[in-house]
Parts: C-alpha cells; sequence; structure tokens
C-alpha cells in the first residue's frame, strides 16, 4: 500500500517543486498552504505530514502540537530555514521525527522520509501485536499457527470437565501454563492452584509434603500441617515431572486419587478431598517401566500434548514481541522492535529449549543483552512457498540496493520493478535504502 505524505509550506513554488519530487519517489502526495487546511483533512490522516517551520498563521511547531493534542501518531519532518536550527531543535523535543535545512539534498530527503515511513511501521506493528496480545489476555496460551489454535481448543475443552488430566511435552513446551489455563477456565478457577514440582522434592519428604502430618507426628513440629493435597481442596493440584515420583508414593497417591480421602502421617482419620489433577512430565508415562500402570490410568482422564516452537514455528515471532515487551515495560523500556528480517531469522533457529529458551532471549533482548544471530539456525520445520518467495526476494532487494548505494530509482530499473512496487516491498519487509557497506 502507497504511504500518503501530507506537505504544507506557505511558499506555492517550494510546495509544488516539492510535492512532485515526492510524488515521483512513488510516495501518494497532497499539498497544503497553510497549516490549518492540514488539520481539516484529517479525518483520512496521512501516514506522515512534512511542513515548512515558518509559516503565516499556525506555524510548523503549532501544527505539531495540534497534531500531538489529537493523539495521532503521524511522524511530523520540518523543513528549516537558515538561523532556525533552533527551534527545530525545540520541535525534535516536542516529538518531531527529524529536520532538514534548507537548501536540501533531494537524495537526503527521501533517504529521511524511508526511513521514517520504516520506523513508524516497525511501531505499528509493535501496537498491532500489542493489540493481538490484549485480545488474548483472557487466553494464557499464545499463537494462531495450526497446532497452538488446537492445543487452546483443547485447553479449553478440558477446562469445562472435570476431569484428572495428564499433559506431556518437551521441557519449556508450556506444560504449567497449560495447567493453570484449565484451572482459570474450570468451575474451580476461584479455588487455589497448587504446584508440586516431584522432582524437587526429596524422596524422604515427599510424603509430608504431600499428605500433611498430624499433630505430635514429628518431634521437631509438634504442631499438624496440612499437605500439598488438602491445600489443593476444592481447587486444582498441580503434580509437576510426576514421572519422578518414587514408587513407594505412587502407591499412596494412588489409594487417594481412588478414595478421594487423605490421612495425614500419623493421624487415622481420613479428610475427604474435592480436587482435581494435573499431571505433568517430559516422557510419555507408558513407555515408563517405573511408573505404575494403575496409576497412570487414574491420573490420565484424558492426555494433553504440549506442541513444540517446531510444530508452531509461525509463531515463533509473536510469543518473542510478547515476552520482550512484557521484559521491557518492567524494567521502564521503550517498547523494542522486532523487524520482518529479525522475525524471520527467529522462526529459523532451532529453540531446543521451546518457550522457555524464547522468554529467556526475548527478555535478554529488550534489556539489549542478547542479538538475533546473523546466520540462520536449522529450520524449526518447513518453509511454506510464501515465506521462501518473501525471503529471496528481502535478500536480493536489500542486495541491490547495497550495491547502488541505496538509491532506489536505479534498484528499481535493475530489478525491473516499478519503483512504488518496490517501495512497497521494501516496507512490507522493513529493508532499508540505507547502504550496508559505506567506504
Amino acid at each position: 500500500m502507497t504511504a500518503c505524505i501530507h506537505i504544507v509550506d506557505d511558499d506555492a513554488d517550494h510546495l509544488s517543486a516539492l510535492c512532485d519530487l515526492v510524488t515521483t519517489a512513488g510516495y501518494e502526495v497532497h499539498g497544503f498552504e497553510a497549516a490549518e487546511a492540514v488539520l481539516a483533512a484529517l479525518t483520512d490522516p496521512p501516514d506522515m505530514v512534512i511542513s515548512d517551520l515558518r509559516m503565516p498563521g499556525m506555524d510548523g511547531m503549532g501544527l505539531l502540537k495540534a497534531l500531538r493534542e489529537q493523539t495521532l501518531s503521524v511522524p511530523v519532518i520540518l523543513l528549516t530555514g537558515h538561523g532556525d536550527v533552533a527551534h527545530a531543535v525545540e520541535a525534535i523535543r516536542a516529538g518531531a521525527e527529524d529536520f532538514l535545512e534548507k537548501p536540501y539534498d533531494s537524495a537526503h530527503l527521501l533517504s529521511v522520509i524511508q526511513r521514517t515511513l520504516n520506523a513508524q511501521a516497525a511501531r505499528n506493528e509493535v501496537v498491532r501485536l500489542q493489540q493481538v496480545l490484549a485480545e488474548r489476555d483472557r487466553v494464557s496460551i499464545l499463537g494462531k499457527s495450526r497446532a497452538m489454535a488446537s492445543f487452546r481448543d483443547r485447553i479449553a475443552a478440558l477446562a469445562s470437565v472435570d476431569l484428572d488430566v495428564v499433559i506431556t511435552g518437551d521441557t519449556g513446551t508450556g506444560k504449567e501454563l497449560a495447567a493453570r489455563a484449565i484451572h482459570a477456565g474450570s468451575a474451580r478457577a476461584e479455588q487455589p492452584f497448587i504446584a508440586m514440582n516431584c522432582a524437587a522434592v526429596p524422596d524422604a519428604m515427599a510424603e509430608t509434603i504431600l499428605f500433611g502430618h498430624s499433630e505430635g507426628a514429628f518431634a521437631h513440629d509438634v504442631n499438624g500441617r496440612a499437605g500439598k493435597l488438602e491445600a489443593a481442596d476444592g481447587g486444582t493440584l498441580m503434580l509437576d515431572e510426576v514421572e519422578t515420583m518414587s514408587p513407594a508414593i505412587q502407591a499412596k497417591l494412588l489409594r487417594v486419587l481412588q478414595e478421594r480421602m487423605v490421612e495425614r502421617i500419623g493421624d487415622t482419620t481420613p479428610r475427604p478431598l474435592n480436587i482435581r489433577v494435573i499431571a505433568t512430565t517430559k516422557t510419555p508415562l507408558r513407555q515408563l517401566d517405573a511408573f505404575r500402570s494403575d496409576l497412570y490410568f487414574r491420573l490420565a482422564g484424558v492426555e494433553l500434548a504440549a506442541p513444540t516452537l517446531r510444530e508452531a514455528g509461525e509463531d515463533i515471532p509473536l510469543i518473542f514481541s510478547h515476552y520482550a515487551q512484557l521484559a521491557a515495560r518492567r524494567y521502564g523500556r521503550p517498547d523494542p522492535e522486532l523487524p520482518w528480517q529479525a522475525q524471520q531469522k527467529l522462526k529459523r533457529l532451532g529453540w531446543p529449549g521451546n518457550i522457555r529458551e524464547l522468554k529467556a532471549c526475548a527478555e535478554a533482548y529488550a534489556l539489549g543483552l542478547f542479538e538475533i544471530p546473523q546466520g540462520a539456525g536449522a529450520s524449526p520445520g518447513p518453509l511454506t512457498l510464501a515465506d521462501r518467495v518473501a525471503e529471496f526476494e528481502a535478500r536480493e532487494i536489500a542486495a541491490v540496493l547495497d550495491a547502488h548505494a541505496g538509491n532506489t530509482l536505479r534498484a528499481a530499473e535493475t530489478l525491473g520493478l516499478p519503483r512504488r512496487t518496490l517501495n512497497d516491498k521494501m516496507r512490507r519487509y522493513g529493508v532499508s535504502s540505507e547502504p550496508a557497506h559505506k567506504e
């Protein structure tokens, strides 16, 4: 889509020449001889405003302030005469994108326009991602790929039925997130969600932590204490890495789940339990000889497989942006930009640690502590034809622009494209006209 630019200058001759220049570069241009006329035409906001600083009536600074008062995020470039640089610096502080001193170089002006539009496109993409994420605030599982959409549908279906669940998935695939989403969407949502990492609990303490103990059961702790099972009464108990549970604890847990009654250590009075159990595991429980088959069948009212990032590759940029933005806001940093090329590189990386690894890298990226590798790693899945074409076009356009020192007219001729088409593709792929190599 061709960018629309509003140009305002009280000098009719200069306005006409500038409109011709920008139109020749492939943009849709509308010229105005007064700032007030620009404001009157904002029913259909432009992609950019280029304004002279000194004008009778409302000047460029006044126009900038008026645009900001209307909360429009339209970038503004100011053109200044000799001696107006101090005013232009003040305008930059007030929110202008850039300024050029007259007489300006035409090629430089077009380069500034392209750079500004690219930056605005990146900001708009961040806003779009924020809107997407806002719409998903009530759903913990992000993604629009077929794998993630199916996973989310399964979670929604399981939340509506009060069955125990076993969630299987590789490290970092968000199994606990899925368990919490099931709980949050269930009738138990207002009741406790208790998590127990079975792998982190020593065998000698596992029974006490899970079942609790009565008064006087231990000399060092004379007061009775409820275990994780009782703490989750009315709600959900998540047994993380349940495959690491010892055989002795498995046998006792099986009895509790069969009877929905629990006895604290040292107590003879069973206590009723109303709980839902969600177990998570890296390895399918059926494949483990050390895991009791009867406990597996008791736990696995339903099985749910968490997809890897390899299966949901197209969602990687969205999830990466989400965690990067959360980290940036947490530390008071600006929302990080994620250009199209960077998104494609992220999709090519292997991500063996899945979402956990992606989250860590995204948070580091937001703080400037992680650079997306230049070389693409192993692709997480076969590229679609559209991805292959886009990647090829972006690479070829960047190479030709570099060969012509960022001259879009010569690059368009070399590529056999109309200049407007080239500009559209550059905006789409986030390719800059600034040469990659400078002498």
